[in-house]
C-alpha cells in the first residue's frame, strides 16, 4: 500500500492546516476551497488528512457507508433491509479518500437508475456514483475551476444537504452524501463564479514559504520521505496518532461547545460591517467557531474562536469591483479580527450569557496542549 505523507510533517501553511481540521472535526461546515501557486502541499494536504482521519463505523455490507447510529441517514437499500427493531450489522472501514477528475459527468457523480430494468422487471436498480464513494470520507477536486459549473453545483449542493437524491421517470432513490469536500485550484488558470466561490465554506490562499530555513526544512523533510517512506511515516507516527484522536475527541465534543447571545452578535456585526451578502458567512463563521473551540477542548466559543473561523470564511467572500474598495474591505477585516483575538484576553462571556446545557465530565478534559494551540504554531512540530 502507498505510504502518505504524515499530515504533521508539512511545514507552515497553517492556515491552510487549520482549514482541513475544523472541516475534518464537523463536516456540516461546507468544505475548504484552497487556492495557491503550484508546488505548495494542497494535494498533499488533502491526501494526508484523509489518511489521518480514524476509522468509521459502517452497515455491513451498504455500499453507501450507512452511519448505524443514524438510521434517518440511511440509503434506501438499509432502510429496505433493516425493520426497526432489527439489530443492525456493523462493520469498521477506513475513511475514503475519493479523487474527482476534471472529466467527471453529472451522471458518474450523482450515479444513474436503470430504467430500462425498473419498466421491464420492475426491479430498481441504481448504480452508485462518486457521491456515494466519498460518504463520510474526503472528497478531493484538484483544479476545481476547471470543471464543468454545473457538476461543481451538484457537488455543493449535496455537501450542504448532506444527501444524494436521484430521479428518473418517476423512480427516486436515496442515500447520504456527508462528506469533507477539499477543492484546490491555481487562480492563474482563472478563478470561480462567485456564486460558486460563496458556497465553499472556507477558502484560503497560499504562497510559496519565503522564509529560508523553513525552506530547507521541506526539502530535508521531502528527501527523507523519498528515501524511505516507511520509517519517516514512523517517525512521525506518535504524532499522527496524537492529532487523529483529538479530532475524534472534537467530534463528540461539538455538538456540545455552547455559545451566548453575546457571541452571536460580534459575528453578525463583523459580517454587516464587511456587507457581506446572504447569511451563509454567519452560519460558517459560528460552526467553525464550536469546531475550533471543540479542538481544543473548550465548553464554550470566545471571541479568539470567532476570529480564526473568520480568517477563513470571510475573505472570498469580502465584496470585489471597481467601486467597493475591496482591498479597504480586507484591510477592515484584518484589523476586526486582531481586536477580537485580544478581546479574547479579557475573559469569557459571563457566565449567564452561556447556554445551561453542560457537557458529561469527561467531556472536559483538556486535550494535548502543544497541538492546542493552533493559532499560533499550529502543527508544525520538530521531528
Amino acid at each position: 500500500m502507498r505510504v502518505i505523507y504524515p499530515f504533521t510533517a508539512i511545514v507552515g501553511q497553517n492556515r491552510m492546516l487549520r482549514a482541513l481540521i475544523l472541516n475534518a472535526i464537523d463536516t456540516r461546515i461546507g468544505g475548504v476551497l484552497i487556492r495557491g501557486e503550484r508546488g505548495t502541499a494542497k494535494s498533499t494536504a488533502a491526501r494526508a488528512l484523509a489518511a489521518l482521519l480514524p476509522p468509521v463505523q459502517v452497515v455491513e455490507n451498504c455500499r453507501f457507508g450507512c452511519d448505524p447510529k443514524k438510521p434517518i441517514h440511511w440509503c434506501t437499500e438499509c432502510r429496505e433491509r433493516f425493520d426497526a427493531d432489527e439489530e443492525v450489522p456493523v462493520e469498521t472501514r477506513q475513511t475514503p479518500f475519493i479523487n474527482l477528475p476534471i472529466s467527471a459527468t453529472e451522471d458518474r457523480v450523482v450515479g444513474t437508475l436503470d430504467i430500462e430494468k425498473a419498466i421491464q422487471k420492475g426491479e430498481r436498480h441504481f448504480e452508485p456514483g462518486v457521491l456515494a464513494s466519498a460518504n463520510r470520507g474526503l472528497l478531493y477536486i484538484d483544479e476545481v475551476n476547471l470543471l464543468d459549473d454545473h457538476v461543481v453545483d451538484v457537488l455543493l449542493d449535496s455537501a450542504a444537504m448532506g444527501m444524494n437524491i436521484v430521479e428518473r421517470e418517476g423512480i427516486s432513490f436515496t442515500h447520504p452524501a456527508r462528506f469533507i469536500l477539499v477543492g484546490t485550484m491555481n487562480p492563474e488558470e482563472g478563478d470561480l463564479r462567485p456564486q460558486l466561490l460563496d458556497r465553499f465554506a472556507l477558502s484560503v490562499d497560499i504562497r510559496g514559504i519565503l522564509d529560508p530555513r523553513q525552506r530547507v526544512q521541506i526539502m530535508e523533510r521531502n528527501l527523507a520521505f523519498e528515501a524511505d517512506p516507511e520509517t519517516f511515516r514512523k517517525d512521525w507516527l506518535p504524532r499522527e496518532q496524537e492529532i487523529s484522536h483529538q479530532i475524534a475527541q472534537a467530534r463528540k465534543l461539538v455538538d456540545r461547545v455552547r455559545y451566548s447571545s453575546r457571541d452571536l452578535l460580534i459575528i453578525a456585526d463583523l459580517t454587516a460591517k464587511m456587507q457581506v451578502d446572504g447569511h451563509r458567512a454567519d452560519l460558517v463563521i459560528l460552526k467553525a467557531s464550536r469546531a475550533h473551540a471543540a479542538f481544543e477542548g473548550r465548553q464554550a466559543i470566545n471571541p479568539r474562536d470567532i476570529a480564526i473561523a473568520a480568517e477563513l470564511a470571510l475573505p472570498h467572500r469580502v465584496k470585489a469591483g471597481p467601486f467597493r474598495q475591496s482591498e479597504m474591505g480586507v484591510t477592515q477585516l484584518e484589523e476586526h479580527i486582531e481586536q477580537l483575538k485580544g478581546a479574547a484576553t479579557q475573559g469569557a462571556p459571563a457566565e449567564e450569557e452561556q447556554q445551561t446545557n453542560e457537557p458529561d465530565s469527561d467531556q472536559k478534559k483538556s486535550l494535548s496542549p502543544h497541538i492546542s494551540k493552533l493559532a499560533t504554531n499550529p502543527l508544525d512540530p520538530s521531528p
